[in-house]
């Protein structure tokens, strides 16, 4: 794919301004994004005057203008990322028999934003606008595998951050935490029994971003017990396949 330098430098400038908490000088958008502070100060300029950039002269400072905003906000109102996530999720159901969900990581939370119900199955916890404690469902600790160590850290600071909502706990130390997801790394996929619902189970994997981080978690629920170890291993692929699927979508990398 043929890459124009001048529309990289301006995404990789939007990019910068949308991860600082506040507006930030030139010269630090010039030294951190990589550009000539010349070529820095002239895209700056143009976005500014369509409105995606704002300029802050009495702090020599720029940020996000409006028109970002309204990028997000039609973003929000067209959500591109569930309309492609549907069709494989529905696919899923109809290859296992069994509810699917989506979710999003949110901090220490998973965020339900899809769930596909298969015919003659129960209704679960897990609807959309639910959220969860991520170290508790298959689809936060699929995710939370993909995450860089510090971040992991900075997200469990202290072991008030595990709580639990059945009597299967789940992990409650970040020492605990990490072996989980070392596991879930070696197997390629996440597995939860009784901790989000009793008499439930769950298989996750994780859809990753460009970045090869966790764009979302995608999850089989069942009854517990009712599954031999060679059908637990089928949907688990079943589950696998799904993500790898959406990741293509979503034009995401499998490395991180």
């Amino acid at each position: 794919m043929t890459t124009v330098p001048a529309a990289a430098q301006v995404l990789a400038i939007l990019r910068y301004l949308a991860r600082q908490a506040a507006p930030v000088p030139a010269a630090a958008i010039s030294r951190d994004v990589g550009l000539p502070r010349s070529t820095t100060y002239h895209l700056l300029n143009t976005l500014a005057e369509d409105g995606f950039v704002v300029h802050l002269p009495e702090e020599r400072r720029y940020g996000l203008g409006v028109s970002a905003f309204e990028l997000g906000s039609g973003y929000a109102r067209q959500a591109p990322f569930q309309r492609l996530a549907r069709g494989p999720l529905t696919r899923l159901v109809d290859r296992t028999g069994h509810n699917a969900h989506l979710t999003v990581l949110h901090g220490r939370e998973v965020l339900y934003v899809i769930e596909e119900r298969a015919p003659g199955r129960p209704s679960l916890v897990t609807e959309v606008g639910v959220r969860l404690p991520a170290h508790l469902p298959a689809s936060g600790r699929a995710m939370l595998a993909l995450l860089p160590g510090p971040q992991l850290r900075a997200l469990y600071p202290h072991p008030s951050a595990f709580v639990a909502r059945t009597e299967a706990a789940g992990p409650r130390s970040l020492t605990a935490l990490r072996g989980d997801l070392v596991a879930t790394r070696r197997r390629g996929y996440a597995l939860e029994e009784g901790e989000v619902t009793l008499g439930f189970s769950s298989v996750a994997a994780a859809a990753r971003d460009h970045h090869g981080l966790p764009a979302a978690g995608i999850a089989v629920t069942y009854e517990t017990g009712r599954l031999s170890a060679d059908e637990q291993t089928r949907l688990a692929d079943e589950v696998v396949r799904t993500a790898r699927e959406l990741t293509r979508r979503i034009a995401g990398s499998e490395r991180s």
